[in-house]
């Protein structure tokens, strides 16, 4: 192995090592978790889906399609929200979120994706929709799997240049530069189409699925909780991240944090007011009304008032006050809102006339491994963050990995 290559893979050990102490409270409370959860995956792929969930003919979807990929992939909107507003719209002023909003993008379609091969009876099969073995290529959900295979490559590659940043590796860095617009316009139509193509996965179950819900405008629905689901993981995502890894951001980046807040807010808002609107018409249209004394129709008025209205109202309020805190309260209950609705398609509206004995319920171990993929997700964020200059403003003067090549050289 050349000299250059030794060096790069004594870096990369070395950055596999704790950058902080190792015994934490939230290491000590996760990793057991992880654990049991990762033999529980090993257990569900030995034994099936039988063994460790309560999947049935009647209910062939529960809650790790709910979560994994009907939930997680709105959730993870932002990254194409954001890139449209730097790349195209010219808005400099999310810049400075950029690469974490890449960054979070890239992991959730790579573990809410790589999730989906849980849910998966025969997983081995899982290439059939790319290598179009028995598959049909006008299904929506080979437009949905083409799609989210496409748009994960499209994301690695917008977060590469950083990457590259990191290994001090100007050249491709700007080779990768060089083709980010072209990747960029074609990450977000992409990322529009299947945002809504999930939403036509739910027209096939019109006898199935409650009329409150079921519209032949579930495509628009979904690709607008995309947008305004996705702003608000930016948000909660950013506000959190601005507290634990205040270390790793500038100074300048803190001080136009409460601007971009702001801006992501009146985002949120405005497409929530559009998405709401639409929501009532759709009401109106199918006499909702004659619904609304019946147990789901309670539960749609929790959904469309409690994890709708109410957001929309805090997001207007507190952009016009200005005021942070009704904003970040407003973003985690967007997305619950963005969860709420996604479940009731999958399963709890979903062969609503049953029984309730009769219904589905995920089992502990269905939770336990979502979870499980969660905290997954948030321990390689971490890793990346602390390692990478995702929140830089500019390049640094001196990349990781030459510091660390003129370390050992001296």
């Amino acid at each position: 192995m050349r000299p250059e290559g030794k060096k790069l893979m004594h870096f990369l050990l070395e950055e596999l090592k704790p950058k902080g102490p190792l015994f934490t409270k939230f290491n000590l409370i996760t990793a057991p978790i992880i654990l049991v959860g990762l033999a529980l995956i090993l257990f569900r792929f030995l034994k099936g889906l039988g063994a460790v969930t309560n999947l049935s003919q009647e209910f062939p979807w529960g809650l790790w399609i709910a979560f994994d990929v009907m939930t997680g992939v709105p959730w993870a909107g932002g990254a194409y929200c954001v890139c449209f507003l730097v790349y195209i719209m010219r808005a400099e002023k999310y810049k400075p979120i950029l690469r974490a909003a890449v960054l979070s993008g890239t992991l959730g379609y790579m573990f809410y994706a790589g999730a989906l091969l849980l849910d998966l009876g025969r997983w081995w099969n899982c290439f059939n929709p790319f290598i179009g073995n028995k598959f049909g290529f006008q299904s929506a959900l080979w437009l949905v799997a083409i799609h989210f295979l496409l748009y994960t490559l499209a994301e690695v590659i917008e977060f590469s240049p950083t990457v590259a940043e990191w290994l001090g590796l100007r050249r491709l860095k700007a080779l990768l530069h060089s083709i980010t617009l072209p990747v960029v316009i074609f990450g977000v139509t992409l990322s529009t189409l299947h945002q809504a193509g999930l939403g036509a996965l739910t027209l096939m179950a019109k006898d199935k699925i409650h009329p409150l819900w079921w519209t032949e405008f579930a495509p628009i629905l979904f690709f607008l909780q995309s947008l305004f689901g996705g702003l608000s993981m930016l948000i909660l995502e950013g506000s959190i991240s601005h507290r634990v890894f205040a270390y790793r951001i500038p100074e300048e980046v803190h001080r136009t944090h409460p601007e971009v807040l702001l801006g992501l807010a009146k985002g949120c808002a405005g497409v929530l007011f559009v998405y709401l609107f639409l929501k009532v018409l759709l009401f109106v249209h199918v006499y909702g009304w004659l619904y609304l004394g019946s147990g789901m129709g309670a539960w749609y008025l929790v959904e469309l008032l409690g994890f709708g209205f109410l957001p929309f109202v805090l997001f207007w309020s507190g952009v016009r006050k200005l005021d942070l805190k009704k904003i970040k309260v407003a973003a985690p209950l967007a997305m619950a809102g963005v969860a709420l609705n996604r479940f009731n398609y999958v399963f709890i509206a979903y062969n609503w006339y049953l029984p309730w004995g009769e219904r589905y319920y995920p089992t502990w171990m269905e939770i336990w491994i979502t979870v499980t993929v969660v905290l997954l997700e948030v321990w390689v964020l971490r890793w990346v963050v602390n390692r990478m200059p995702v929140y830089a403003l500019e390049e640094e003067e001196e990349a990781p990995f030459a510091r660390f090549a003129t370390r050992r050289t001296a």
